[in-house]
């Protein structure tokens, strides 16, 4: 039976009310209004143009448009949920699903390892990340100089670490970056590459940054899910009673907050000196470049049970600071000073050490607290 196309189009609005069709079925964003009709899902606009990087997997269409019975009888006889059931069926606890704030490069991969490459149909197409052990070159930045050069990186999960080698034929690795305090976000606006990847570990109880790429997006996802992998087997050992829902938020992390703002010292009278900033989660470091291997300081961030309080504003005695947006950090030892170029940059600010300082302090949190009190 044909129907008229204001028919059709009622019919669509109709599939689209099912449930697990009012988000993107690739992202979760909220209200899709993009279908692709050969894979016969709803996604969001922003899902839509990656689509159209796979034309010979999928072609898309505004829900907007005009339908035709057919078109809408494929949306109704398969859906988001029923994809999912097919395309993400094997997808491991560990593999990072992007949202729809991740960076492009991040939800392309996601869309072709579901659609183009079958990844999560077929468990062996899987082993690049879930092998255990992971090796090849990735562009690292040098710490002194800058520039990217060729370094061979080693993930080895019996070894519980991550290592890179300066020369291809070195027997030992220039760093050991241990899985206990691993971490990965991608960076790409920071590190000027589509593919851009930071990893952090701790040395001697400070953060080391290490900043690398790879011209293969797949490559890059795969060594970021590698780590993924290896922190969730190290944390399942550790915390054998854990549930999955419990340890993957744990695997890695983005940044809370990051940005410039001016600082100045513990007495105060030192003069204000622009930083870049980034709070990681209880702790504030800050770095005279945004891609230094190091940071010049780290401040703990407690909770309010425990004295730590942040208001708005400088004490009126403060001289020396050029951008007028200021906070205080009121801790049990000392305050420190920061002003932020804009109302809208402060404002974020105080709204990211606030969701810290609401927070109860863990266990493990006390001992590293501990030590930044004891820090030289």
């Amino acid at each position: 039976m044909s129907l008229e196309p204001e028919g059709s189009n009622r019919l669509l609005r109709d599939v689209l009310a099912r449930p697990g069709n009012e988000t993107c079925a690739d992202c979760g964003n909220p209200e899709p209004d993009w279908a692709s009709l050969t894979l016969g899902v709803f996604v969001c606009q922003a899902c839509s143009l990656l689509h159209r990087s796979i034309p010979h997997i999928s072609r898309v269409k505004s829900v907007q448009d005009t339908w035709d019975a057919s078109e809408v009888e494929l949306m109704a006889t398969t859906g988001n949920n029923a994809a999912k059931a097919k395309y993400e069926q094997t997808v491991p606890a560990f593999y990072y699903r992007p949202t729809h704030s991740d960076c492009k490069m991040l939800r392309e991969q996601w869309i072709r390892a579901k659609y183009e490459r079958n990844e999560f149909e077929f468990i062996e197409k899987q082993e690049p990340y879930s092998a255990g052990y992971r090796d090849g070159f990735l562009w690292k930045r040098g710490r002194d100089n800058g520039q990217f050069l060729s370094r061979k990186f080693i993930l080895s999960e019996r070894e519980g670490a991550l290592k890179y080698f300066n020369k291809q034929d070195a027997r030992d690795p220039k760093a050991l970056m241990k899985i206990e305090t691993l971490n990965a976000t991608f960076q790409p606006a920071k590190i000027g590459n589509p593919c851009g990847l930071q990893i952090t570990y701790l040395k001697d109880n400070s953060t080391r940054n290490i900043f690398v790429y790879h011209s293969d997006a797949k490559e890059m996802v795969d060594w970021f899910n590698a780590i993924r992998a290896a922190r969730f087997h190290y944390l399942q050992v550790a915390f054998p009673g854990a549930s999955d829902e419990e340890l993957v938020p744990k695997l890695t992390r983005n940044f809370m907050k990051e940005g410039f703002m001016e600082k100045t010292g513990p007495k105060h009278t030192e003069g204000f000196k622009k930083r870049w900033f980034t709070m990681d989660d209880r702790r504030l470091m800050y770095f005279k470049d945004p891609l230094d291997a190091y940071a010049r300081g780290e401040v703990f961030i407690g909770s309010k049970e425990n004295s730590y309080t942040v208001l708005s504003g400088l004490p009126s005695s403060t001289q020396g600071h050029h951008w007028n947006h200021g906070i205080t950090i009121v801790t049990p030892d000392r305050k420190f000073l920061f002003a932020c170029e804009t109302e809208a940059e402060q404002r974020d600010w105080i709204a990211a050490f606030q969701r810290v300082i609401n927070r109860p302090m863990r266990p493990q949190e006390y001992a590293v607290e501990a030590h930044f009190k004891h820090k030289p």
